[in-house]
């Protein structure tokens, strides 16, 4: 199934998909998408909810968000583009979850910023608390999955002293969404065709049969060293097309539209602007 949040920041409601795409009001069965929901996410006939008229604004497709969590380097072709051996073990690193954003709302480039890069990334849902758990049982905490962009400010995320973080976690640096599908409908997570195009150009593509590290392998690694809770989302890695990886650098400019897809998970589409 294909759940989302639909609503003005702040506001989400809880809604799904019927099988003609039509949006449809869950908030009469669930209260949100979130917490111990995500654990068992409500299976009713769609047909049964009403329907959501005109097309409002779509939102993170999970409430409650405690963790926002990345891993760099995980596509084999993406780390050749930047011209580094491919990880021994999943490198880490966290994205504020004030970065949060919508799928189609839009991206502003921070003060100071010349260097803001996209990455469309295949996202992961925790849907019941994960600790100490082994790959082979990994993806049994899987609430479901959808598209991601981490955007990255890379001179703040490498020329700034201090950790990645620096440079993912500006705001609207973590559009999410546009649907949470369940994992019997997503298929194998280490099968789906990703691509980003800005401008219309095409950029990225990839699959993730690239992985170096499969999303069981990196929920096992990180439930060594935290627990996993309902809500949390993993952006799993980025496959090759990454403006800093092109001769000469391309970054993102006021004006830019980054449209981004996972076969199977939806489409985003944002529109570039700068802070005041």
């Amino acid at each position: 199934m294909r759940f989302l949040r639909f609503g003005e920041p702040g506001h989400e409601r809880p809604g799904l998909l019927d099988s003609a795409g039509a949006l449809r009001d869950l908030s009469g069965v669930v209260p949100d998408l979130a917490g111990e929901v995500l654990a068992d996410l409500p299976r009713v006939d769609p047909e049964t909810l009403p329907r959501v008229e005109g097309t409002p604004r779509i939102g993170v497709p999970v409430g409650q968000v405690g963790k926002f969590i990345g891993i760099g380097l995980n596509y084999s072709d993406h780390a050749a583009e930047a011209g580094m051996e491919p990880p021994a073990m999943p490198i880490v690193f966290m994205k504020a979850t004030s970065s949060l954003g919508g799928p189609n709302d839009p991206v502003y480039l921070p003060r100071g910023s010349e260097k803001s890069d996209w990455e469309v990334e295949l996202g992961v849902v925790i849907g019941k608390r994960a600790k100490y758990v082994s790959a082979d049982r990994a993806l049994d905490h899987v609430a479901g999955y959808c598209v991601v962009n981490d955007i990255s400010e890379r001179a703040f995320q490498t020329e700034r002293v201090g950790q990645w973080t620096k440079g993912k976690s500006c705001d609207t640096f973590g559009p999410v969404g546009p649907w949470l599908v369940t994992p019997d409908e997503a298929g194998d997570p280490q099968s789906l065709a990703l691509s980003l195009d800005v401008n219309g150009t095409r950029m990225q593509t990839g699959n993730s049969t690239a992985m170096i590290f499969t999303v069981a392998q990196i929920i096992a690694h990180l439930s060594e060293m935290m627990s996993l809770n309902p809500g949390d989302i993993i952006a799993t890695g980025t496959p090759p097309g990454v403006g800093m990886g092109m001769k000469p650098p391309r970054f993102l400019r006021e004006g830019d539209v980054m449209e981004l897809e996972i076969a199977g998970l939806g489409r985003q589409r944002q529109e570039v602007r700068r802070d005041a």
